[in-house]
């Protein structure tokens, strides 16, 4: 026993100065200098552990899954956003960055115990099945969630395209779990969209930041101002439920509107993680008003956007507070083609505010309400008009309307869009209007 003990002792000594050696030199040397040695005593109850483990479980455990629990057993006590992704799940990873992969279509982290949604990805089987924010999945199909790693979790939720998962919720406000029956699909994930809401004002929708994200956007303004005649008057962008994604994206996209200054910065204990971002001399649209609409879903990525102009005076923020995601995660590949993903910073808005569980307060808080039409009338209104023996105007056309058009039908039109969006999102009616005025001031 001691001999095997001795001989552990080296090889987990051996696999710690491994993983110095993937994060960087400068924590390497940091774990050899005088002040930082090797605990020999904590390695010494660790190999102990592990070999009661070996020698006494019911059932035979392999060295492979024994050290690969312990490397997760290690990250799992950090943060909810550092973990151990084994070779399966760093390719998913990959891919999920690029826009395309199988899956239900939500980003979600660890709360307590059970998978948190940060947020439904638009056009997903997650969101069409009323997937929403904040919800607790306790449940994946008849497997409780309590006492899995979110990687298992997540492997549960992943299948054959086509097939059927339910998932058991707990959701704020209501009395019992909910059941939700999603059709699972392969995720293509359209990161930009956008639309003229009204003659010279523009809306663009950012789902998920991705590594074209910043070019995406450059396109779709481009197309946006041919559709106005060169030029935007105002623009919403919507953040609302967007988990994050590339730092890199974000600030492609908050360079997109600002001139100069600081963009973002993150601070680390490793020299490669303190960072700054600068804005290049470029605004594509010119100082028009810009208003950034954000929920409590609008996490990281989202997040170091809605900081970085609110912080300028670029734009408006309105909506609800955000998520609080103020970390950075840096992804470590091993050799074995597994990766560590490391929070190795925090990052800080221009002004040095720590987004970290505190979120971004927008400058307007608005909340998610919903507003219903008004039921029409039984019966037509009688007016002046109506009457019988009506005293005419003078204006030479008996009281009707026919030089008017009968009451301007391309107005009517107007106000009817204007009506619809108001009842299906209210908060981009207010956004727009609140766009409509600044326009005015600018003047």
């Amino acid at each position: 026993m001691k001999s095997f003990m001795q001989r552990f002792s080296i090889l987990i000594v051996g696999l710690v100065l491994g993983v110095s050696l993937t994060i960087g030199h400068s924590v390497f040397a940091e774990r050899n200098s005088p002040k930082s040695p090797l605990p020999l005593r904590e390695l010494r109850a660790f190999t102990e552990v592990f070999e009661k483990i070996k020698t006494d479980y019911v059932e035979p455990v392999g060295d492979t899954d024994l050290l690969e629990n312990a490397i997760r057993g290690m990250l799992s006590g950090l943060d909810p956003h550092s973990n151990y992704l084994d070779p399966d799940a760093f390719k998913d990873l990959q891919v999920g960055t690029s826009g395309e992969f199988g899956g239900l279509g939500i980003e979600v982290g660890m709360e307590d115990g059970f998978v948190k949604v940060i947020a439904p990805i638009d056009d997903t089987p997650a969101q069409r099945a009323g997937v929403q924010a904040g919800d607790l999945i306790i449940r994946i199909n008849d497997t409780p969630v309590k006492g899995l790693t979110l990687t298992e979790s997540v492997n549960l939720m992943r299948g054959k395209p086509g097939t059927d998962i339910t998932l058991s919720i707990v959701r704020e406000g209501e009395d019992k779990p909910l059941k939700l029956t999603i059709t699972r699909a392969i995720i293509e994930v359209k990161g930009v969209r956008s639309r003229t809401l009204e003659p010279g004002f523009g809306y663009v929708r950012i789902t998920q930041f991705q590594t074209r994200t910043g070019e995406n956007l450059v396109e779709v303004l481009s197309e946006l101002k041919k559709e106005n005649d060169g030029a935007l008057k105002g623009m919403v962008l919507d953040l609302r439920n967007n988990p994050g994604g590339v730092l890199g994206a974000a600030v492609s996209v908050s360079d997109t509107f600002l001139e100069n200054g600081l963009i973002v910065y993150t601070e680390g204990r490793v020299k490669d993680s303190q960072l700054k971002f600068k804005a290049t001399p470029t605004d594509m649209l010119k100082g028009a008003p810009l208003v950034v609409l954000v929920n409590a879903g609008s996490a990281s990525a989202s997040e170091i956007v809605a900081g970085a102009l609110q912080d300028h005076q670029r734009a408006i923020v309105m909506g609800e507070k955000t998520f609080g995601k103020g970390s950075v995660q840096t992804i470590l590949p091993m050799n074995n083609g597994s990766a560590l993903k490391l929070t190795t910073a925090r990052y800080y808005t221009p002004s040095g505010r720590s987004i970290q569980a505190e979120g971004i307060i927008p400058d307007i808080e608005l909340e998610n309400v919903q507003v219903a039409a008004a039921e029409p009338p039984a019966f037509d209104r009688i007016k002046e008009a109506d009457l019988s023996g009506h005293l005419e105007n003078g204006n030479g056309n008996g009281g009707e309307q026919a030089a008017t058009g009968n009451n301007n039908d391309a107005e009517d039109q107007a106000v009817e869009e204007e009506n619809n969006l108001a009842t299906s999102d209210y908060q981009l009616y207010e956004a727009l209007n609140l766009l409509k005025g600044l326009a005015i001031f600018s003047k």
